[in-house]
């Protein structure tokens, strides 16, 4: 690791319109009598042991060439006040560092030669008690934002020479090697790496589509954060039931059941991996009902889906529809069964060297045909299912499932013939979620159907024989629902 240059340029501090003045003996006041607070020598990120893995499959991805991966920067909400800040899922994936003091930092893989990179990580460091900004900025300042480390322990950390951000400008100027960048993460990066030529472009993009095809397939340790998620957000659909009596007596129920379960996300993990859908009635016929500002209506549906993110970045994904009386009416059991039906024909379909589109192909037979047979479909289901038909999207319109990881849509910059027109891979972990949305202006329903939405998603790793449903804990079947419900609110 680099020592840190003895000067440098003090950044403007990041301080309120509203902030107090500070005077020349306060300011010398709290440049005193600070004790010393290393962090434990024994810290390392949590995936220390295969992070380095990682990077070397980069590398050999893209021999001779510098890498740039950054963090991201801070977005405004309002005036100055910011979201709270997620790293970018190639720079965790590729460091470890996850939490919300890595804003603006960049990983670069530097080549060493016609082969191989040494990793090198510019960052923010802790700010010197010698200065203003730990006490007076407001977006990087120790006493406003939290503690950063310093070069030293970032290093102790990753296992990465660490190098000052002020240093990575110098570093992006001048002569260049053949320079890759994850473009349009961070803008201060991509100013200072702007090259106008289209060649550039593809270049970047290549990047971007190497980070989402090398995190394809996970590693264990991957796959046991991903499980984890899953309980956690097992735990948390179960808060949601408990809290129903509350939820049914609110005007806003949606709300209250968004807010148990992100209580449960916070508590166990860094939060939600998505914005929660908690959508009764005819709102669960809006794919992404975020709005959650509806009442609960006992004779109806509820359609959660909802995933706890853990401290390490990685999402579950699950949905459930549930009865908010405890018992499916005979029509929604027969939509339910229906849904149900599907989501075990696409299951049944995983296995590594199938197609990725095979599980949505025959969710879809199973929802084409059901349709048919209640008389929705005025045409075969078979004729329903060919290309220059397709009418029985109108009743749901999604696919039937994507990876799933860091991102809840993981791996979404890959190209198309590695993931959705690639075959399934042994490690891989993904979403089964066919669905029905059947509208409640839709005239082509009979009205018992109208304003009924229903999916039913669970999460999956790919395994040598099938797949291995990770989100076994939470019931699917109808029967085990009713019971589930009752035992929770007995």
């Amino acid at each position: 690791m680099t020592s840190q240059p003895s000067r440098r340029v003090a950044p403007p501090l990041n301080i309120g319109s509203h902030d107090l003045p500070v005077s020349p003996a306060l300011d010398a006041f709290m440049a005193t009598s600070w004790a010393a607070t290393p962090l434990p020598a024994t810290d390392r990120v949590p995936p220390y042991a295969v992070t380095p893995a990682r990077r070397a499959r980069l590398s050999a991805t893209f021999p001779g060439e510098r890498l740039v991966v950054p963090a991201g920067q801070l977005r405004v909400r309002s005036n100055d006040d910011d979201h709270r800040f997620r790293p970018h899922s190639a720079y965790t994936w590729l460091t470890g560092l996850s939490g919300e003091d890595q804003v603006g930092h960049v990983l670069v893989l530097e080549p060493t030669g016609p082969e191989g990179h040494e990793p090198v990580l510019y960052l923010r460091p802790r700010s010197p008690r010698s200065g203003q900004e730990f006490y007076r900025d407001r977006r990087y300042g120790e006493f406003w934002v939290g503690r950063r480390p310093d070069l030293a322990e970032a290093a102790q950390l990753t296992g990465l020479r660490v190098e000052h951000l002020d240093d990575l400008e110098k570093l992006l100027t001048g002569p260049q090697p053949a320079t890759r960048v994850l473009a349009g993460v961070d803008p201060a990066v991509d100013s200072h790496t702007a090259r106008p030529s289209a060649e550039h472009a593809g270049a970047d993009g290549r990047l971007a589509a190497a980070l989402s095809e090398l995190r394809l397939v996970k590693d264990a340790w991957e796959i046991g954060q991903l499980q984890l998620a899953v309980d956690h957000t097992t735990a948390g659909f179960e808060d949601v039931v408990r809290a129903l009596p509350t939820a049914l007596r609110h005007p806003r129920g949606e709300r209250w059941i968004e807010g148990v379960f992100d209580l449960r996300a916070r508590a166990e993990g860094n939060g939600t991996g998505y914005q929660t859908i908690a959508a009764s009635g005819a709102h669960a016929c809006v794919l992404h009902w975020i709005r959650n500002d509806g009442a609960l209506d006992p004779s109806r549906l509820l359609l959660l889906d909802a995933g706890v993110e853990t401290d390490t970045l990685y999402t579950a994904d699950v949905t459930r529809t549930l009865p908010l009386s405890g018992t499916f009416s005979p029509v929604q059991r027969q939509a339910y069964d229906l849904v149900l039906a599907a989501q075990d024909a696409g299951i049944a379909a995983l296995r590594p060297g199938a197609s990725f589109r095979d599980f949505h192909r025959a969710a879809m037979r199973v929802i084409a045909e059901g349709l048919a047979d209640w008389g929705v479909l005025r045409i075969p289901a078979e004729q329903a299912l060919q290309e220059d038909s397709g009418l029985y999207r109108r009743y749901t319109l999604c696919s039937s499932g994507h990876m799933l990881g860091l991102d809840v849509h993981d791996c979404g910059k890959a190209r198309a013939e590695t993931y959705l027109d690639g075959v399934l891979e042994e490690g891989q972990v993904l979403t089964v979620e066919p669905g029905l949305y059947l509208q409640p202006d839709d005239e082509t329903l009979p009205l018992e159907l109208r304003g009924i939405g229903i999916r039913i998603e669970d999460d999956l790793v790919i395994t040598a024989d099938g797949a291995h449903l990770m989100s076994s804990a939470l019931p699917r079947t109808a029967p085990a629902i009713e019971e589930w419900m009752g035992t929770l609110l007995s």
